[in-house]
């Protein structure tokens, strides 16, 4: 049987081989290839890349949103590509959280209503519980007193803050983040980075896709992509 210190130190992200192909109108595409990855709990991992290098690709393989067409993903003990499509969505749903770089919240629910969803979805808690949750939440990232109001009226920083409350509705382990600065001004962006760095020395797992140095300089380690591949690192005394 392992031992607490030994599931502490167990990759809580297990990427053996992977790969990720599309087909196309000249051919296959490989979007990912022969990609090997270990993430820790607790890691702030920046994945950085050109366009088009498959960082989106392994994003969405990380989510259970898209599935591998080679290889092995073993999330937290779970292997994804063994779960059904049924099994896949409610893991998800208990397990990652998604923020994207247009935030993406529903125009017609109030601040929240939207962080209460994904709790409704899962069917997690009272309707009591499921408010109070949200709203300690919001509490947190410091839109409490954005509540009661529409997406429209909020500005982009409280926008995404929300949108991270609503990410961390069902307390899932790790957090995927698309961009989630590309569409705030340097000073919002920096606090929302602050508030994320916060999660992670807490406990949670955060999955990063950026092109912006500022992100880069709060993660403990960054992944580069190129072509689908991931580059490796260069050594100090190389």
């Amino acid at each position: 049987m392992p031992t607490n210190a030994a599931f502490a130190s167990a990759p809580l992200i297990v990427f053996d081989k992977v790969a990720r192909t599309y087909p196309g109108p000249t051919g296959p595409f490989h979007a990912l290839a022969d990609i090997d990855l270990e993430i820790r709990r607790g890691d702030f991992v920046a994945v950085v890349g050109a366009s088009g290098s498959g960082k989106s690709t392994l994003l969405n393989l990380l989510g259970g949103i898209d599935r591998a067409s080679g290889g092995r993903i073993v999330i937290d003990g779970r292997d994804l590509g063994a779960a059904s499509e049924r099994e896949l969505t409610a893991w998800r749903g208990r397990h990652v959280g998604i923020v994207f770089q247009f935030f993406q919240l529903l125009p017609t629910l109030t601040a929240l209503e939207n962080v209460m969803l994904p709790m409704d979805f899962a069917g997690i808690g009272s309707p009591r519980e499921r408010r109070q949750r949200a709203l300690a939440l919001l509490e947190r990232l410091r839109v409490a007193d954005q509540a009661d109001k529409l997406p429209a009226s909020l500005s982009g920083g409280q926008q995404q803050r929300v949108a991270v409350a609503r990410a961390l509705a069902n307390d899932p382990p790790i957090l995927l983040a698309d961009e989630p600065t590309g569409n705030l001004d340097s000073r919002t962006a920096e606090a929302l980075l602050d508030g994320l760095s916060d999660l992670v020395r807490d406990g949670l797992t955060l999955v990063m896709v950026t092109h912006e140095p500022r992100a880069m300089a709060h993660a403990s380690r960054a992944i580069s992509l190129a072509d689908g591949r991931i580059v490796p690192e260069a050594r100090a005394d190389a």
